[in-house]
């Protein structure tokens, strides 16, 4: 009984190990210019946000402005990077460059327009943010939340090392 039980643990553990592992998907995403963008070239960015959000979302952007006030600070302490996926589809792409000139934010935009990159990350609801440390997915969550910025913050000084 005992054997079994420890089986079942290791098991348990190495699954989970495995289970929260997720690489970067090998994805292609435009930015505002109309490139495409290869997901995997982020591979090598030591800690990243991505930031899943659209223009018609107010969670997202209520969360990106209060980053946005902690950004510079986050990146000088961390050098950390977000990028900002709109989800915007084809019909409301067009709202999402004259919307970025109102909120001026530093972060990299990218559109996912077909919505491949938010289906590789089986995403269902925005606002969804993951923090990757290596191209590794070390912190996500969904919603808006007051305390997100902690979170988000604790979690940066986590694997800052």
């Amino acid at each position: 009984m005992k054997k079994l039980f420890l089986i079942s643990v290791f098991f348990l553990v190495t699954y989970q190990t495995f289970a929260q592992r997720v690489d970067l998907p090998n994805v292609t995403i435009k930015n505002l210019e109309n490139k495409n963008i290869n997901f995997l070239s982020f591979k090598n960015e030591p800690l990243l946000i991505i930031s899943f959000w659209a223009t018609w979302c107010s969670n997202c952007i209520y969360e990106l402005d209060e980053i946005n006030d902690e950004y510079a600070n986050w990146q000088q302490e961390t050098n950390v990077k977000l990028i900002a996926i709109s989800i915007d589809d084809y019909r409301a792409i067009s709202r999402v460059k004259p919307f970025l000139k109102s909120h001026q934010w530093p972060y990299l935009i990218l559109l996912d327009t077909n919505q491949e990159l938010k289906r590789a990350y089986n995403i269902n609801a925005i606002p969804y943010t993951l923090i990757l440390k290596n191209g590794v997915v070390v912190y996500q969550k969904s919603g808006y939340y007051p305390t997100n910025l902690s979170d988000i913050y604790a979690t940066l000084q986590k694997y800052l090392n």
